[in-house]
C-alpha cells in the first residue's frame, strides 16, 4: 500500500495540500495511507526547509508549494 505524507506545521497551505491530496487519491482510485506529519523534527529528518511538502513512500516529491489536483494526480500516477 502506498504511504503518502503531508509534511507541515498545520498552516493553511498544509491543510489545502492535504485536501488536494485526498481529492487526487480519490479521483485516481489509489489505495493508500495518508498521514499528516506536523512534528518539526520529523519534517527536518526529510531534509525539508520549506513547507508544505509531500512525500510518497518516504521520498519527497514536492516542497514549498501547493500543487494543483491535476499536478498531484500526475505525481501519484
Amino acid at each position: 500500500m502506498t504511504r503518502i505524507q503531508v509534511l507541515g506545521p498545520g498552516c493553511q497551505k498544509c491543510k489545502v495540500l492535504a485536501e488536494r491530496v485526498t481529492q487526487a487519491v480519490h479521483e485516481l482510485g489509489i489505495e493508500c495511507e495518508i498521514e499528516k506529519v506536523s512534528d518539526i523534527n520529523a519534517i527536518i529528518a526529510f531534509g525539508i526547509m520549506s513547507t508544505p511538502a509531500l512525500a510518497v513512500d518516504g521520498t519527497v516529491k514536492v516542497h514549498g508549494r501547493v500543487p494543483t489536483v491535476a499536478q498531484l494526480k500526475e505525481l501519484l500516477s
